[in-house]
């Protein structure tokens, strides 16, 4: 199996990690806020490190491509292609809502359950979400919804969904139903990417490094700070 380094940015957690031969031999994580421009060079910088020190490069780079983060993806991407420039190796992109039902999959206290619904916040009652069933294949592509009481009713109604990701703990008071599910603290992680990155370098799903660039699925839009506004409104 190849050697490959998982970059995982969507959200407000930082990891990377290293897997070859199918183990984990390399794994760093912050969870504590959206630091990605300080944290993520440094953790690459560690594994690359420990890479050499062992006579060894990566064979590919998986990243996180969204949807998520506008700016989280940003960074991990051209971290990643950096990477695959450097190296001459391939670059691999991963669902980032995939990512997360990756790992909830593999949960064995949930097999009463039929679909997942990974959910990453996107702005106010709005997330981006997926429903997968337990092989991870879409039942539902990817989209961004503002959520109310009559979201997935449909689905609900005929089986049991486990919701999960930050952008499901603001839908919990929302989403009343007894078929439902929610998951705290399910977030991305590169350690879920492992498995799904293994299977693309097999298969050869590779990216045009020069010209990839993440699912964002919408448009960036910029706010102005609430403290600016009232400042302005001051003068």
């Amino acid at each position: 199996m190849p050697c490959i380094l998982n970059i995982e940015t969507a959200t407000e957690v930082c990891s990377v990690a290293v897997s070859r031969d199918g183990q984990v031999i390399f794994q760093k994580e912050e969870t504590k806020g959206p630091s990605h421009a300080v944290l993520l060079g440094t953790f690459v910088d560690e594994a690359v490190n420990m890479l050499r020190a062992q006579n060894l490069q990566p064979d590919a780079v998986a990243v996180s491509c969204g949807p998520g983060s506008y700016t989280g993806l940003r960074i991990g991407v051209s971290e990643a292609k950096g990477l695959c420039f450097g190296l001459n190796i391939p670059l691999i992109a991963l669902n980032s809502l995939k990512i997360m039902a990756n790992g909830v999959s593999k949960m064995k206290d949930l097999q009463d359950y039929t679909l997942l619904c990974p959910m990453i916040d996107a702005r106010r009652m709005e997330v981006y979400d997926v429903l997968l069933n337990k092989e991870l294949q879409e039942v539902r592509p990817v989209s961004a919804d503002i959520i109310d009481e009559n979201s997935f009713t449909d689905y609900l109604d005929k089986g049991r969904i486990v919701f999960f990701g930050n952008g499901a703990e603001k839908c919990k008071a929302v989403l009343k139903s007894e078929t439902a599910l929610f998951l705290d603290n399910v977030y991305p992680r590169a350690l879920d990417m492992i498995s799904l990155a293994e299977e693309a370098y097999v298969a050869g799903d590779f990216e045009d490094v020069a010209y990839f660039e993440p699912f964002y699925l919408k448009e960036f839009v910029a706010t102005t700070p609430k403290n600016k506004v009232l400042a302005d409104m001051g003068k």
